[in-house]
């Protein structure tokens, strides 16, 4: 990873304000899109609004867990379950 992506990424504020963010979207995005048009999919606009967040939660989690740095410095010293 190049230096300058590491160094970024080291401060905490990266990874919580990932975390916040599918918090944010199924909190925040109901109250503008409780309507039934248009039809994502054939769901409701709401429904595909919360599957997709579903989705990029687990996106989401997966980058957290990869860009933090306990995980990292276990993975180095070759620790694990």
């Amino acid at each position: 990873m190049p230096y300058w992506l590491n160094r970024f990424i080291a401060g905490d504020s990266v990874i919580r304000w990932l975390a916040a963010l599918p918090f944010l979207g199924m909190l925040i995005g109901p109250v503008f899109l409780n309507r039934v048009q248009p039809l994502v999919l054939g769901m409701p606009l709401l429904l595909a609004w919360l599957v997709m967040w579903v989705l990029l939660t687990s996106a989401i989690m997966a980058l957290i867990y990869a860009f933090d740095p306990a995980n990292r410095a276990d993975a180095d010293e070759g620790g694990g379950a």
